[in-house]
């Protein structure tokens, strides 16, 4: 009989060894890749690079399977709790694995495998927990952890002889060092950084994702703003206001991506500087709701505040650009103001003002 398992894989070393264990067991694989957009990638790459690049590497197929939703729904309160930051690990491994599990009885697969180590990480991969996820997924012994299996107990493939126990290993810790040697005899060149990574455990973005949960008013998340979350400084200037101003060419690049008609862009007129985005759901609406209504009167959201709230706002996150720009320096910089992409609005105009102080700045700043 033909043995297959079905496999997370992260594009991390962990997984990608784990499959290779598999394999060399003579174990079919096919690998599942869970894409969110609280995945830490490099931005000019996207997520899905890498595990298929991984997966290519160790010749199994790779499903990709969209987990956002999933993951919004579990940070609104998780049953196990968040880690350091906003991440709910438990939570969200086990939903992972309720998926994996529906994919390995579609394809009539025997069992699941993960790239997990024994006691590498304080809140998910104690042994306790490990336990309690097999238990409250119902997946028992179904789980295969091969990195750590000599120092857990004997699962399903083991006991029926699919899998050589002692060809498993007993990893534990945090330490990568046994890793990184099985990666070298094994020639795994395309795995990421052995530490992989998720944007929920960034204190920098967790605190912005933190204080957009707490001004949503009820509003659904909106995937927009949470890419925009990734990228930039962000401060907050009220309830429903908030500004965000790139740091490099790719992120002026991607603020000016992500707007939208109901924002405003602020830029240097003088010399090259940052791009700043203004974004407003004005009191009592959600961006989604404001979009809407600056589209039906042909202006940007901002300008939907009271006439003096608006100036002052706009006068606010031009001072912030000044500040972040080459000019900051100047006693006055020339501003420029447009409409988000797509606006069907006025052009541009320019407004005079001095650079923000840092004290001030700093004070409106949401993270790092």
């Amino acid at each position: 009989m033909r043995v297959k398992a079905i496999a997370l894989l992260s594009g991390g070393l962990d997984s990608s060894l784990a499959i290779r264990l598999m394999l060399d067991q003579g174990i079919e694989v096919e690998a599942l890749h869970f894409v969110s957009i609280f995945n830490a990638t490099a931005p000019e790459k996207p997520s899905l690079l890498r595990p298929l690049r991984v997966a290519r590497q160790l010749g199994v197929p790779l499903v990709p399977m969209r987990f956002t939703a999933e993951q919004l729904a579990l940070l609104r309160d998780p049953a196990h709790g968040f880690g350091s930051q906003m991440n709910p690990c438990i939570d969200c491994h086990m939903a992972m694995l309720r998926l994996a599990a529906e994919r390995m009885r579609e394809t009539g697969a025997q069992f699941l495998v993960t790239g997990e180590v024994l006691g590498q990480r304080p809140m998910s991969q104690r042994s306790f927990v490990l336990h309690q996820i097999a238990k409250d997924t119902g997946l028992g012994g179904l789980i295969l952890r091969p990195l750590s299996a000599k120092l857990l107990p004997p699962t399903i493939p083991e006991e029926k002889g699919w899998v050589d126990r002692e060809r498993l290993l007993d990893i534990y810790g945090r330490s990568r060092k046994r890793q990184l040697e099985l990666a070298r005899h094994y020639a795994l060149t395309e795995h990421g950084s052995p530490a992989g990574g998720c944007l929920l455990t960034d204190p920098g973005f967790a605190a912005r994702l933190r204080d957009y949960f707490g001004h949503l008013a009820g509003a659904e998340p909106d995937l927009n703003d949470l890419h925009l979350l990734k990228y930039g400084r962000h401060f907050r200037l009220d309830a429903a206001t908030r500004v965000i101003i790139g740091r490099v060419h790719r992120e002026n690049v991607t603020v000016y991506t992500f707007s939208r008609p109901a924002d405003l862009l602020l830029t240097t007129r003088d010399a090259p500087g940052p791009t700043a985005l203004l974004r407003c759901a004005t009191v009592g609406l959600s961006d989604r709701a404001a979009e809407a209504e600056s589209a039906r009167l042909g202006k940007p959201a901002v300008a939907l505040l009271r006439g003096s709230e608006s100036d002052e706002h706009i006068r606010t996150a031009a001072a912030l650009t000044a500040r972040y720009s080459k000019l900051r320096a100047q006693p006055l910089v020339a501003i420029s103001v447009t409409p988000g992409r797509s606006h069907p609005g006025p052009a541009s105009r320019v407004i005079e003002v001095a650079p923000s102080e840092d004290a001030a700045a700093d004070e409106r700043r949401i993270g790092a």
